[in-house]
């Protein structure tokens, strides 16, 4: 027994004396100084990051929507993490280069990976800026209509009219034509009609420009407009332009329709349609 317990005291000691060694060998003045080093440039780059939040969130909301503020306080995180991370690892002498070239063509493909992510980043960026679309705007962007969920540094996110979701990245939009239907607050909506070339063509005009009085949801400034368009296989095509504001376009849809059918009714002016015509022999 006095044996075993002189043995364990032996392998204490030896410990000891190790980690008392390895403790030493860590906890040097140079790396204590180091230490202090990279707790300072955090503590640094920490206040900075606070200050820019600060900074824009107390913006204006007419210079900068919330949605706007919300990508850029994640835009400044990302850049906080980013630089936290070079500083700290440059400060123990690796750089980004040495571990780029070490990965070799892992690097490589990997750097082919993020291409896409980081363009998606900076097009997200130029969104932000230019301010061409909002939260709730109804955009087109090949060939998919939607409206405006959610605004990311990689993408725009929308819901189509069947309520389907649909994410777009952000390259797509900078790189593609947008149509922005609710930038401004109120748009035109244009209708073909028809009408028999025995028709008399002033009076079918003037009967048409009489249809926007009966739609009650349509602007009037700026006011609407009718002209003649073209002639047609079975009639002469006219057009009628109504402007609305963007929340009544199903209303002011429908209005125009109904108003157009009422006011060529009273007029006994005839749209043209297909007919067959039998004759007994």
């Amino acid at each position: 027994m006095q044996k075993e317990l002189s043995i364990l005291k032996k392998d204490f000691l030896d410990h000891k004396e190790d980690f008392i060694a390895w403790f030493h060998e860590v906890f040097t003045l140079h790396h204590m100084f180091m230490a202090a080093g990279v707790l300072m440039a955090v503590i640094i780059y920490y206040i900075i990051y606070r200050l820019v939040r600060k900074g824009i969130h107390k913006v204006d909301q007419q210079k900068l929507s919330d949605e706007r503020k919300h990508l850029l306080m994640r835009l400044a995180r990302y850049i906080f993490y980013f630089a936290v991370i070079v500083h700290v690892l440059g400060m123990f002498g690796i750089k980004f280069s040495a571990i780029w070239g070490a990965a070799g063509i892992a690097g490589v493909a990997i750097g082919f990976a993020a291409q896409t992510s980081v363009s998606n980043l900076i097009s997200g960026i130029f969104i932000v800026s230019e301010k061409s679309i909002k939260l709730g705007d109804t955009i087109i962007i090949n060939g998919v209509t939607g409206v405006v969920d959610a605004i990311s540094l990689l993408s725009v996110r929308v819901h189509t009219y069947d309520n389907q979701m649909v994410r777009i990245p952000n390259s797509s939009i900078i790189n593609s034509i947008l149509t922005n239907n609710t930038y401004n607050s109120y748009r035109r909506f244009m209708v073909n009609v028809s009408v028999a070339y025995e028709c008399d063509l002033a009076f079918a005009l003037e009967t048409l420009k009489k249809a926007p009085a009966l739609c009650p949801t349509a602007r009037t400034d700026p006011a609407p407009n009718a002209w003649i368009e073209s002639f047609g296989e079975s009639g002469i095509n006219l057009v009628l332009v109504i402007w609305f504001n963007n929340p009544d376009f199903v209303t002011v849809k429908n209005e125009t329709f109904i108003a157009i059918k009422k006011v060529f009714d009273q007029a006994k002016i005839e749209i043209p349609y297909s007919k067959i015509v039998v004759h007994n022999a």
